[in-house]
This record gives C-alpha cells, sequence and structure tokens, in this order.
C-alpha cells in the first residue's frame, strides 16, 4: 500500500468515527481497517477535523504504527480536543468543550499459538451535547423525547480470537486476500459451501467496558451508567470477499453478559443472531458487478425486567442493558433514518434487502489528482424494516418501523467507503461511513 494512501483514509476514518455516536463496537469494527491502510513498517502522525452535534468543532491528531511486536499489528493513538459549545450543565446555561484520547493495538498473535490474536480498544472522552433516548426508546415513543446531556463517556473493550483450523482458515487463519482493482482474485470457487466444512470459522470472548455521566438536571436520579462484562462469540464466513461479498454467507452468534460486579451498575445480558446471505447476478453492459444482499439481525435480553425501575424517575428499567448496548434500532448500520440508538427494548427484529451495481465507470481510477487509489465506484438502493418490542413473540411482525434510501460506495485505499441517505417517518438521514453496512 502507498504511503501517500495514508493521510486521506486515515483522516477519513477518524472525522467519519466521530462524527457519530461514540460507542465501543462502532470503534472495534473500524479500527480493523487500519491494517489495510498501512504498510508493513509505515509510521503515520495525521492532523484531523471534524464537526458533529455532540461534539461541535474538533481537531486532533492521531498516530499509526504498523508492525508493533509483530508484522501485522497495528498501533493507533489519537487525542482531540473541540472549540468552544453552548451548553446546559445542572440547568445553568454554559460554555464547554470536547475532549477525547483514543488507543487501539490489534492482530497481536498471542506467543506460542499460530491462531489465537488479541486485540484491545479504548476511549476517554467528554461530550458537552450528547443525545440520550433513556427510558424513551420504545417501539411508539417519539423522537423529541431524547435528552441531551454533557458527561463523560468512556471505554475499553478486549477481544480474544482463536481462528479454527477448517476450511480456509485451516492455512489462512489471518484471511489475507490478493487483490487486484479492488476485487479478490481466484475466489471464483469460494463463497456458499457446506458450513464449517468450508470458509472461516472463529470463536473467541471479548470484555467490554463502558462508563457514561449525565450532567442534567432532568438526570438527577441518574447522574451515571456504567457496564463490564464478557461476550462469547462464533463467527462464520463463507463469502467470496468479506469487505465486498458477490456470493456466499455469513453469520454471527454472540452472548453478552454483565454479572453486575466490580463498578457495574447492574448486571444484564444478551443474545443476538445475525445472517447475511449474497446472491451474484448478471452485469450489464456497463456494469463490473451485481450484487442481491440480504441481511437479518435478532436479539432479546433475558434478563430485562420492565416492571421494575432502578432510579426513582424511571430512566433505567432494571438488569436491561444500557441504550448502547444490547436490542436497538437506529444509526449508520439499523434502521439509517433514524439516530443512533433512536430504539431500544428487550427484543429486537431487523431485515434489510441491497442491491449492489459497481460501474464500469470510474473517473477517478488512474487520476492522477486523486492522492489515493479508487479501485471501483459502487451504487446501492435499500429498504429495511425492524422493531423493538419488550417480548421475543409475534408482536414483533406488527406496527413495524420502515424506511428506504440509496447509497453512493467506493472502494477507496482497499476500504469500502459510503454515503448513505435514508428516509423514513421521523425525516431524513445522511451517512458517511467506512465498511459495508452488514459488517456491523
Amino acid at each position: 500500500m502507498k504511503k501517500q494512501n495514508l493521510i486521506f483514509s486515515t483522516t477519513l476514518l477518524a472525522t467519519l468515527t466521530l462524527s457519530t455516536t461514540l460507542n465501543a463496537s462502532l470503534y472495534e469494527d473500524i479500527t480493523k481497517s487500519y491494517k489495510d491502510i498501512t504498510d508493513s513498517k509505515g509510521t503515520v502522525i495525521v492532523p484531523y477535523a471534524f464537526s458533529s452535534e455532540s461534539t461541535g468543532l474538533v481537531g486532533g491528531l492521531g498516530y499509526i504504527k504498523q508492525g508493533v511486536f509483530q508484522p501485522h499489528t497495528t498501533l493507533i493513538a489519537a487525542a482531540m480536543y473541540g472549540a468552544d459549545e453552548d451548553t446546559i450543565v445542572n440547568g445553568e446555561n454554559k460554555t464547554d468543550n470536547f475532549s477525547g484520547a483514543f488507543i487501539s493495538f490489534s492482530n497481536y498473535r498471542l506467543p506460542f499459538t499460530d491462531r489465537v490474536f488479541l486485540s484491545f480498544i479504548g476511549l476517554k472522552s467528554y461530550f458537552p451535547n450528547s443525545v440520550n433516548y433513556l427510558s424513551n426508546g420504545s417501539n411508539d415513543s417519539k423522537k423529541g423525547q431524547s435528552l441531551v446531556s454533557s458527561g463523560d463517556s468512556d471505554f475499553f473493550n478486549s477481544t480474544f480470537s482463536y481462528m479454527l483450523p477448517i476450511g480456509e482458515g485451516l492455512n489462512n487463519p489471518e484471511q489475507i486476500y490478493k487483490l487486484k482493482n479492488g476485487f479478490a482474485m481466484n475466489r471464483e470457487g469460494t463463497g456458499g459451501g457446506k458450513v464449517f466444512e468450508t470458509g472461516f470459522t472463529a470463536i473467541g470472548l471479548k470484555t467490554f467496558y463502558q462508563y457514561n455521566s449525565y450532567k442534567n438536571d432532568q438526570l438527577e436520579s441518574l447522574k451515571e451508567w456504567s457496564t463490564n462484562g464478557i461476550r462469547l462469540f462464533l463467527e462464520h464466513d463463507n463469502t467470496d470477499y468479506n469487505l465486498n461479498p458477490s456470493r456466499g454467507y455469513n453469520f454471527l452468534l454472540q452472548y453478552s453478559q454483565d454479572f453486575g460486579s466490580g463498578s457495574s451498575t447492574q448486571s444484564w445480558d444478551f443474545l443476538e443472531l445475525k445472517y447475511s446471505q449474497y446472491f451474484n447476478l448478471d452485469t450489464f453492459s456497463f456494469t463490473q458487478q451485481n450484487v442481491l444482499a440480504l441481511n437479518a439481525w435478532t436479539g432479546y435480553s433475558f434478563s430485562w425486567d420492565n416492571s421494575t425501575q432502578v432510579d426513582e424517575k424511571g430512566f433505567m428499567d432494571a438488569n436491561r442493558p444500557p441504550p448502547w448496548e444490547g436490542a436497538r434500532l437506529g444509526g449508520f448500520s439499523r434502521m439509517r433514518a433514524y439516530d443512533s440508538n433512536r430504539f431500544s427494548d428487550k427484543a429486537a427484529i431487523y431485515a434489510t434487502a441491497e442491491y449492489r451495481t459497481i460501474l464500469d465507470w470510474n473517473p477517478f481510477r488512474k487520476n492522477e489528482y486523486i492522492p489515493v487509489a479508487v479501485d471501483w465506484i459502487q451504487l446501492a438502493a435499500f429498504v429495511e424494516v425492524g422493531r423493538v418490542h419488550e417480548k421475543y413473540d409475534f408482536d414483533l411482525l406488527t406496527d413495524l418501523k420502515y424506511d428506504a434510501g440509496v447509497s453512493l460506495r467506493a472502494m477507496i485505499a482497499q476500504i469500502p467507503v459510503r454515503f448513505d441517505v435514508a428516509y423514513g417517518e421521523e425525516g431524513t438521514n445522511f451517512w458517511l461511513m467506512v465498511y459495508q453496512p452488514f459488517d456491523f
């Protein structure tokens, strides 16, 4: 990978990541991309800037080092600080600033192993105006019921992943692909084979910790929310190319548990299943690839007791996951016409269909004025449906939320970048993000 690609890609990723609600799962997935935009010995220092409702105008400095301890590892660190923003702290009008520090270390193969990889990721930050749907995220809630508050948002996650020695994982545990013009080469016979006999299969354990504080007089009974625990997961990828599949399928089964120990506010659990299927369609005279992509996701919290409130004003039900965890919809990956974490309850169901087409037309492919490699341009149209509910029953299939949208995407520096526009009953949302939406 050419070093000239680094500044654009790194700046873009930092901007996109922090322009949305900062949550641990987003950072965990996006960090994987830095492995692809640095060479084996690359060191990059990048200044960047972004703006969002929650942070205001922010500037920062990022550091990326590839090959720390092992050739395939990546170290990322960043520091950020924002301009003055008008805010309300405990009922008083004040000015406040966003600040943050971020670190990630990924893909470290543990000593004396060939298939066990360690990654960790953390953020310490302060938001002047974060938007929260705490007790107002049910399926029939209204958009204007959100609460805006300043406060801290810190997290630290780690992942221990074991690539099973079966299928393609037997000889390629790192999932390394040979690429040409943004397409995986020599993959014609892959994708859609027998489960666990072909493709890649990984099992693992994740640890998570997140702490949020709230400085809003309406939230005097809920000044902070802290969670920590573990996730157990099984992931199977049986596609021809994991970053932009054209055929095959993949699925993820994951169970999360906060035991209520240490600084945790309360215990909770959550079980989720995600499945995606891809169909390679005939091309037209002006396209390189046409794909029908389908995705379904569902989850349920067994512990959530919505008949009992922990705080006196009813912002927190007993043993419920925090709003950034569990059965939630809204944001850059599920129900894109709605705000991040707009809906949350004990149970959730979601499905989407996308028609993706990669055009022959690409004015940026060999343009000497473009400082990065733009391998292809993709257009997509999508529809989404989903809802949250207090029970996991057939009522999940009634009173559904719908939205539809279009997307312009490009493979930039070997990373899919997308600009989604989605329209639903609460209006229109725009999302500028990396990776295909099914990756989250």
